[in-house]
């Protein structure tokens, strides 16, 4: 006759990888932090005996729900994507579920999730903003804990992970003037002071007067969305102005993948007549014809991080809010 196993909980775990019960509880939540060595064995020990945590249980207890929400503007778009599937992963590994919420970048939208998104819904929500400012976000009715991704909301007190736009820009301009480039265009700008748009075309400005090369606002074209389409309808834009151009910036890689698509219906060799280089280092670049150079931004590090200032903020509401900026790398590919 088959005996059932006991039931393995952490206090076996913890015999095993010689910790406390404590410890193993630090390892499993990430709230205390616990040196490397420590968590290889506890996590061996996790393995050994297939233990199996019951998250379900300490959320009751915390009366918690155990679901994070990831608000973004496009699910679509394959840069967003990309930081759902890490992010899914990410906090599956800590115990929690994601509950993903498509914005769209419409104010309204916005406001819903900053404050609908409670009375126990989510434990916390990442959040990518487009349309909301400092006024709104301190008038925000909710209290659920918040770490932005992506867009800073200048002045407000709160949790944030993105990339520097203005020196990631600039170093594609530079790659392209190490290049020997001096016609370069820019592809994706947008009205306004803030946001990604305006903050890579400063990065523009700033490689090309540091090398040099004078402004030239005809090679500037400005984009309402980041799409394939954009790009592709922005590059026509540009060729029918005239103006001599012998490289590109695109705000993002999809722009860069619509501009291609142009330039070779239009005839031209990329690089050797017009170099391109995009920027957020999607996965479709690689494939794309011929591979695209692109600035690549540590995504892993953005989930991650992400996720651990959220679950700090969770576990802490009074903790001073941080502002982490993660590095970016230019992936240099044929098109370039």
């Amino acid at each position: 006759m088959r005996t059932s196993r006991p039931p393995i909980g952490v206090r076996e775990v913890a015999n095993l990888a010689r910790v406390s019960p404590t410890t193993v509880s630090n390892v499993l939540s990430g709230n205390r932090p616990v040196s490397a060595a420590t968590q290889e064995r506890v996590r061996w020990a996790i393995d050994e005996l297939d233990y199996r945590p019951n998250h379900s249980a300490r959320n009751l207890r915390l009366q918690r729900s155990g679901i994070i929400a990831l608000a973004l503007p496009e699910v679509r778009v394959p840069y967003f994507a990309e930081l759902v599937h890490d992010l899914a992963r990410a906090a599956r590994d800590r115990g929690y579920r994601v509950l993903v919420e498509q914005t769209e970048g419409r104010t309204e939208s916005e406001h819903a999730v900053m404050n609908g998104l409670d009375r126990g819904m989510v434990d916390g929500i990442v959040f990518s903003p487009l349309g909301i400012t400092r006024e709104m976000f301190e008038r925000r009715r909710g209290n659920t804990p918040i770490v932005l991704l992506g867009e800073r909301i200048l002045g407000a007190d709160v949790d944030y992970v993105g990339t520097d736009n203005v020196a990631a820009a600039a170093d594609a301009t530079a790659h392209l003037i190490a290049r020997g480039r001096r016609h370069i265009a820019a592809i994706g700008h947008q009205r306004g002071t803030g946001g990604t748009g305006p903050q890579r075309t400063r990065g523009y400005r700033r490689a090309l007067q540091k090398a040099g090369i004078g402004y030239d606002a005809r090679l500037v074209v400005r984009t309402s969305t980041y799409h394939h389409h954009d790009g592709a309808a922005a590059m026509v834009e540009l060729l029918d102005r005239g103006v001599e151009v012998d490289a590109v910036y695109c705000y993002t890689d999809l722009l860069a993948i619509g501009a291609m698509h142009t330039l070779r219906s239009r005839g031209l060799r990329i690089p050797d007549d017009i170099a391109v280089i995009g920027s957020d280092g999607i996965d479709e670049g690689r494939y794309a014809a011929p591979p695209l150079t692109t600035v690549a931004p540590d995504k892993t590090a953005i989930t991650t991080s992400a996720l651990d200032l959220l679950i700090r903020r969770i576990a802490d509401r009074e903790a001073p809010a941080r502002q982490l900026v993660v590095p970016h790398a230019i992936v240099v590919r044929d098109s370039t």
